[in-house]
C-alpha cells in the first residue's frame, strides 16, 4: 500500500503547468478548453480544461477545482489527475456526475503566481461590482509598507517597522483582516479584488451556464488550496457568503474537521469576494463549498514571499536572477516539493472526494 501510493504521487503531480495540462487531457479525452488570453512565460497559449464524468441529466454534481490561487494548483490538480486514474467514474451513482475544472486560473499557474493575468487575487474578485467596492482602511494605512519600493536597506527597514507598530497597537486580527481580507484600491498590492471580473471569474460563470449547474438539486464544491495550516494537513475550510447554513451542510457531509471563519476555528480570516459568493448566488441553498486548504510552512513566510513577487512585478527591470530567486522561494511555499507532503496532500484529497460522494447519495 505503502509503495503504491508513492507511485500515485508521481504520477499525479506535474512539475509545471504544461506537464499537469497534459496529465489531464491524457486522461479526460472528452474535455472541454476554454482559452486563456493570457499567454505562458515563453508565449504559450493557456487553457482552464473541465472534464464531466457521469451522467449528463445528473441532479447531484461534485465540483473539483484547482487552480483559483494559480501557483496553489499543482495539488488540486494531482487530486483531480489521481480521482481519474483510480477509475472515480466507477464511484458514481446513476444520478450523480462529476465536473472537473483545472486551472481556472492558467495564468498563475504557469507562471507561479497567485494571481491572474489582471494581477487580481481570483478568491477575492467575485464581488458584486455594480455597487461600491467594500473599504479597507488598514490595508490604505500599511499598502506602501506590504509591498514596498525596495525590499533591503533603509526604506525596507522602515516599512517593516511600520508593519510591526500597526500589529502592535491594533492587535494581529485587526492585521490579518487589513492584509488578507481583499483590498480593491491598489492594483499592485496583493489580495487585490480587482477593478471588475476577471478573465477567470467569467471563464467560471461561463462553465456553470454551459453544464447547467443552476438547475441541479445538489452542488458540491471542493477548491483546492495551500499556504495556510500545519504542513501537509488539509483544513476543510467554510467561507462566510453560505452562512451558518452552509457551515452546517458541509459539516454533516464532511464531519468535524471542518472549519469556520464566522466561528474562529478557521486558519483563514473572513474574506471578500470569495469564490463562495459566486455559487452561493447561483445555488443558494443547493450546494456545499469547502476550500481544501493544505498547509504549507509558517504565515510570516508566506508574507515575505508575497511581497517580493509583487514586488518584482512592479519593478520588470529587476536582476533576472534576483527574480528567478524569488520565483522559486514563492513556488517552494505553495508547492513544497517533497515526497511526505505529496503523500499527505494525496491521501487527504482521496478522504474528502470519498466524503464528498457519500454526501451526494444522501441528497434525493
Amino acid at each position: 500500500m505503502q509503495n503504491d501510493i508513492l507511485r500515485d504521487v508521481s504520477e499525479c503531480f506535474s512539475e509545471t503547468y504544461f506537464e499537469a495540462r497534459e496529465k489531464f487531457l491524457k486522461l479526460a479525452a472528452s474535455a472541454i478548453s476554454y482559452a486563456s488570453p493570457a499567454r505562458g512565460p515563453a508565449g504559450e497559449e493557456l487553457f482552464t480544461d473541465v472534464a464531466w464524468f457521469g451522467s449528463p441529466d445528473a441532479r447531484r454534481v461534485g465540483v473539483l477545482i484547482s487552480g483559483t490561487h494559480g501557483v496553489e494548483g499543482y495539488c488540486g490538480s494531482a487530486g483531480q489527475i489521481d480521482w481519474m486514474r483510480r477509475s472515480g467514474l466507477e464511484s458514481l451513482r446513476s444520478d450523480e456526475a462529476m465536473l472537473l475544472i483545472h486551472a481556472i486560473n492558467p495564468y498563475g499557474f504557469a507562471w507561479n503566481r497567485r494571481v491572474t493575468e489582471e494581477g487580481c487575487d481570483l478568491n477575492r474578485n467575485f464581488i458584486d461590482f455594480t455597487v461600491p467596492a467594500p473599504a479597507n482602511p488598514g490595508y490604505n494605512e500599511l499598502a506602501d509598507y506590504l509591498v514596498p519600493r525596495e525590499i533591503e536597506g533603509p526604506v525596507f527597514e522602515a516599512a517593516e517597522n511600520a508593519i510591526r507598530k500597526f500589529r502592535e497597537e491594533k492587535g494581529e486580527v485587526a492585521f490579518q483582516i487589513a492584509r488578507k481580507s481583499g483590498q480593491y484600491m491598489h492594483p499592485t498590492g496583493m489580495f487585490f479584488g480587482g477593478f471588475g471580473p476577471s478573465h477567470s471569474r467569467l471563464t467560471l460563470e461561463k462553465i456553470a451556464e454551459t453544464f447547467d449547474l443552476k438547475s441541479r438539486d445538489m452542488v458540491v464544491i471542493v477548491d483546492a488550496h495551500t499556504g495556510l495550516g500545519p504542513f501537509g494537513y488539509g483544513e476543510l475550510q467554510t467561507e462566510q457568503p453560505s452562512g451558518p447554513s452552509g457551515y452546517e451542510r458541509a459539516l454533516a457531509m464532511f464531519g468535524r474537521s471542518v472549519t469556520s471563519p464566522d466561528l474562529g476555528t478557521s486558519s483563514s480570516v473572513p474574506i471578500r469576494g470569495s469564490i463562495d459568493e459566486f455559487w452561493q448566488r447561483l445555488l443558494a441553498e443547493k450546494h456545499v463549498y469547502v476550500a481544501l486548504e493544505f498547509g504549507t510552512f509558517d504565515p510570516e513566510n508566506g508574507r515575505r514571499v508575497l511581497r517580493e513577487d509583487h514586488w518584482i512585478a512592479k519593478n520588470s527591470n529587476a536582476d533576472p536572477a534576483i527574480a528567478e530567486a524569488i520565483r522559486l522561494r514563492l513556488r517552494e511555499h505553495y508547492d513544497p516539493r517533497s515526497i511526505d507532503w505529496r503523500e499527505m496532500v494525496l491521501w487527504r484529497s482521496r478522504q474528502v472526494h470519498r466524503q464528498m460522494l457519500e454526501g451526494l447519495g444522501g441528497y434525493s
